[in-house]
Order: C-alpha cells, then structure tokens, then sequence
C-alpha cells in the first residue's frame, strides 16, 4: 500500500523488506531484459544497463532472462536463473535499490531471491507452475509482488470486451485474495492491468482511460505502457519512435492514479515527473 506524508509531499512504499519514499507522484520502475530478443532492442543488457538506470534516477529495477514479446520462446529455468542472477548479485554488490524479478518460475523466483531481489513481479498472477509453492514463498520471505491480468491468446484472436474493466478487476481480485490467503500482507501486493497482454486495442484504450476504477482503487497500480503496441497505434510511430507517447501516457496515467511506471527511459520519465510537479 501507499502512504502519502502531507507534511513532507512524498510517496512512500515498502517492497521486500527496503522502504522507499519519492517527492514526485510515482515511482519509476526501470526495465532491464537479460534477453537476446525483447522487443525494444535498447532494453536489452545487464549490470551496466541496470547501473545507467539507476545513474537516470529509477527507484526499482525489474530484471527479466525471458522475453514475453508476443510469440517469444520459453526457455529453461535454468537458462533463466544463468541470465538473471548474476546481474542481481553485482548489483547488490554496491546499490540498495530495491529488485523486481520479472518471471513466472517459481526456481528463478527462489534464486533471484537469494541473490538479492525484493519483488516477484508475476504475469501470471499465481497461475504458473508451482504457483502455490511460488505464493508461500513470497509470504515466507516477505517479498512483495505484483500481480498482472493477462490473455493468453493473440489480440488478433479476440473480440473486444465493452466490460474489460471489470473483467480485469474481478481478475485481479481473485487474485489478491488468493495472495493474501497464502500470507502475503496487502501492504506488499501491486496490481498490474496488463496492457497489451493479449487484450485488443480497444480494450487497452478503455483500460488506460479508466485506470482510476481498476479493482475500485483499492490497490496500488501499477502500468506498463513503455513503448507499447498501442502506443504506436496511436501515434503512427515504430518502437523505436514511441518515447513521446510513452512518456504522454505514463504522466496521464499517473494522474489518474497509477503509483509506479514500467519504463524503458527512465531520465526522461524523471524529468516529466518533475514537471509534473511543479506544474500540477
């Protein structure tokens, strides 16, 4: 959960056992893909990559080895945990900041925890394999988690849902439920709508323009909307081109309520946030 100091102006939230405070209206989340094939080339990388985020100003590090771009190629766990642990032990080497560890394997989860990671950030939502096991160790560690609505299947294969709002709530409710039966403290879970996890443009559009009403705004939230298939929809642009946008997107989506953005760029979403702040 947040706490808002009015005294002071600052975002607080505690993940794993480090508690972190910001002046600004969010927390930006920096993404770094140990990965051959991520989408956004750029992402792509290791302690240097995570070190330059940290040097742009990123308040949590997500670390991922497998790449969940449309149509990617699972790999083994052990693959996963060769790419991702390393990474995670130099950075504890010198930084405090707290370690997100995106995967869905409950082996990974287990060793980026002991190299130093803090957050389980699980696009399954505890739907994976070992998900039960994955759930008690989370509680167990006193990790925090973030927890993602998803389709399995292609955009292309769905028809839009008027009702994706609560669709994705009802999701997400179960799920924090689910969470919290297993031990997990409310405090330490986030929630994530998923966009363009397999949902239609129509159904993303409706999602970020109504993201105040997700699970009745109960939870901290959590978007990831960096240089998405959406927003190149919307501008017209390439991955590559898509930074405007992205950084458009993220600051409404904060002022509608969002508490931490998953971006690529973090300098210019630290500069935005200050902007943002003075401004508003």
């Amino acid at each position: 959960m947040t706490d808002k100091d009015d005294s002071n102006k600052l975002l607080t939230m505690q993940f794993g056992n480090r508690t972190i405070s910001t002046e600004y209206k969010a927390f930006v989340m920096g993404i770094v893909n140990v990965t051959p094939d991520s989408f956004y080339s750029v992402s792509r990388g290791g302690f240097e990559r995570a070190e330059k985020l940290i040097e742009d100003g990123a308040d949590i590090l997500d670390i991922g080895g497998e790449s969940t771009r449309p149509g990617y190629s699972e790999i083994s766990d052990d693959e996963e945990i060769r790419r991702v642990v390393p990474v995670i032990t130099e950075l504890r080497k010198k930084y405090e900041i707290p370690i997100s560890i995106d995967t869905t394997k409950y082996e990974v989860l287990k060793a980026a925890y002991e190299a130093g990671a803090d957050i389980f950030n699980d696009i399954s939502a505890f739907e994976g394999k070992d998900y039960e096991k994955a759930a008690d160790f989370v509680a167990k560690n006193g990790m925090s988690t973030i927890l993602m609505h998803r389709f399995t299947e292609s955009e292309d294969d769905r028809i839009t849902n008027p009702e994706i709002m609560k669709e994705v709530s009802d999701f997400l409710e179960d799920r924090v439920k689910f969470a919290l039966e297993h031990g997990i403290p409310l405090e330490k879970i986030v929630v994530d709508p998923g966009i363009g996890f397999g949902k239609t443009f129509e159904e993303n559009v409706i999602l970020m323009k109504n993201i105040e009403q997700l699970c009745n705004g109960k939870y901290p939230i959590l978007m990831a909307l960096s240089r998405k298939r959406c927003i190149g929809t919307i501008t017209r642009r390439m991955v590559e081109e898509r930074l405007v946008g992205t950084v458009a997107a993220n600051m409404l989506s904060i002022q509608k309520g969002a508490v931490i953005v998953r971006v690529h760029d973090v300098a210019e979403t630290k500069d935005s946030l200050k902007i943002m702040k003075y401004l508003s």
